[in-house]
């Protein structure tokens, strides 16, 4: 366990580090949402309600500075400056020896600052109008918005200079070869554990799935599946590392450069909603598996409990089997359900109103599915009370077999023939546990009418103890067996009624050897077993002083079919 701890709090903090690494120059380059709460002092009252839309500016893949107007002009506006922004920045980056000049003109009948480019000689160009809007961005006042936009231009068109000359890109080119390497190492070195990892992941599901055929006791499928689900959680965050390891090498070599910079923030861009909700399902993913850890842990540790008597070890084993089912079923179920919600949240859904309307929907599916409630109510009750679990053999109704799967909803049993029935846990009125604590064989043992019955008592007697005695039936027959004497007359002679006490499930495989047990003990002692016999009489009623066996010329008229 602190193995794993161990390699779990590595992988988490080696993933957090590259996150980190890769988007933090990214961050500051994608829009942001606006705060709606800053001060718009210089507002007009028919504007006062107005949700100014924002977007940035770009160059080389980085967001130089934002602007703002309504939804409907934004990308026109937005368009204009992005284009002419990028003929200056052609003309400007193409020959090292231009110069740049960045200034604001404000015309005399209007107080909206124009800001202007001009590279060299040549004629200057108009960026953009600074609006109250744009300012309204930053929470400042129109003319300190627009000195922010100059020196923001400035700072970024050097920048872009810079990056284009060759000592910088030889620089960036041993970074980015040195990134690669240390990638593709930490790439095999991720990608040798994850194999290792899968290969015990593989033969601890196949150890679980030959223990589960030779019924090993609970507690170790317990163990056995506690260990599975940790070294899945293992070999899924191995995946999730060595991903993040070339998905965020590559970035960050993207980024690197200022001709490839811009594919970054696209790719960024592109991929924040998949990212989001890949990182939400994959914790839930994960969440879910290590409740599965904890709650094996913990039904193992009840049923390795000392104080659990022999005769209920395997009662308890089978209960506390269906519990860690349920209680399994019960937590995907949740969460999927919360997983969902965070899913949402995560991509700008607002889930508020979904709340809101749950309590609604919940009254409203309610009404339309009480027999779903039902199924639960009644599913949660049979667990409770220990009506039966996954493992028993019951009959409901016309319908009986072992119970294969137990929910809170539904039942599943095998009957003889092999076929699956599915019966809602609602319609589960009245139940027979043919495997509750201890079962019993019930046998009918016929034995001809004209045998010495005590002889044929003494037999069946003698049989049923000695097989009791014997070492491989002592263990499954938990007490002497009762020969409760004649039960009944039939057809086939008199009934002798045999109880044999059994372990649970093991009542059939007693009645089968005890039956043809008996069939050798009865032929060693000349004794056939009876067959149906039918006795037809034959009277004529004129013959009144006949014996009722003979007919009128005095012979006798009894036919005695075997």
């Amino acid at each position: 366990m602190l193995k794993f701890r161990t390699l779990a709090f590595g992988i988490i903090t080696n993933s957090v580090f590259i996150t980190g690494a890769v988007i933090s120059p990214v961050k500051a380059q994608l829009p942001v949402v606006s705060d709606i709460n800053l001060p718009t002092p210089e507002l007009s009252s028919e504007k006062v309600n107005i949700q100014p839309e924002a977007e940035c500016i770009w160059l080389d893949g980085k967001c130089l500075f934002r602007i703002a107007t309504q939804e409907s002009d934004l990308p026109g506006r937005v368009s204009d400056i992005q284009k002419r922004l990028d003929e200056v920045a052609r003309d400007y980056l193409r020959n090292n020896s231009e110069n740049l000049e960045i200034t604001t003109r404000q015309k005399s009948d209007e107080q909206i600052p124009d800001v202007y480019l001009q590279v060299g000689e040549s004629e200057a160009i108009r960026l953009l109008s600074v609006t109250n809007l744009d300012a309204n961005l930053s929470g400042v006042s129109i003319e300190i918005r627009a000195d922010q936009i100059v020196e923001e231009l400035r700072q970024g068109l050097a920048q872009a200079k810079t990056e284009r000359q060759p000592r910088y890109l030889i620089r960036q080119s041993a970074i980015a070869a040195g990134t690669g390497i240390g990638m593709l190492l930490v790439t095999l070195a991720v990608t040798r554990w994850e194999r290792k990892s899968k290969q015990s992941k593989d033969k601890l599901e196949s150890t679980n799935n030959a223990t589960a055929e030779t019924n090993e006791s609970v507690s170790t499928q317990l163990n056995l599946q506690q260990q599975f689900n940790l070294k899945e959680v293992q070999h899924r965050l191995l995946q999730l590392t060595e991903g993040s390891v070339l998905a965020g090498g590559s970035l960050y070599i993207l980024g690197l450069f200022p001709y490839t910079r811009v594919v970054q923030t696209l790719i960024m861009t592109a991929l924040q909603v998949p990212m989001r909700l890949g990182v939400v399902g994959l914790g839930t993913y994960v969440v879910v598996r290590l409740c599965f850890a904890l709650i094996d842990k913990f039904t193992s540790a009840l049923a390795e409990n000392n104080l659990l008597t022999p005769e209920a070890d395997r009662r308890v084993e089978l209960r506390i089997s269906t519990i860690s089912g349920v209680t399994k079923s019960v937590v995907v179920v949740t969460g999927v359900a919360v997983g969902s919600l965070v899913a949402l949240a995560a991509i700008g859904v607002d889930i508020a109103p979904l709340l809101a309307g749950a309590g609604l929907v919940g009254v409203a599916v309610s009404f339309a599915s009480q027999s779903l409630i039902k199924d639960a109510l009644n599913g949660f009750l049979i667990i409770l009370e220990d009506q039966y679990a996954v493992g028993d053999v019951i009959a409901v109704g016309d319908y009986g077999g072992l119970v294969e799967h137990l929910n809170l909803r539904i039942t599943q049993l095998r009957d003889g023939e092999g076929r699956l029935i599915t019966i809602p846990n609602s319609e589960v009125k009245i139940v027979a546990n043919h495997s509750n604590g201890w079962s019993r064989a019930d046998l009918n043992i016929p034995v001809p009418y004209r045998a010495d019955i005590d002889r044929c008592i003494d037999i069946v007697r003698s049989t049923a103890e000695k097989m009791a005695q014997e070492e491989d039936w002592s263990q499954q027959i938990l007490e002497t067996p009762k020969i409760l004497g004649v039960d009944n007359f039939a057809e086939r002679g008199a009934i002798v009624r045999v109880w044999i006490m059994t372990v649970p499930l093991k009542q059939w495989d007693v009645s089968r050897e005890f039956r043809r047990r008996i069939k050798v003990a009865f032929d060693e002692a000349e004794i056939p077993l009876s067959l149906p016999q039918t006795e037809i009489w034959f009277h004529d009623s004129l013959s009144k002083n006949l014996s009722p066996n003979q007919d009128s010329n005095g012979r006798n008229n009894t036919i005695v079919l075997k």
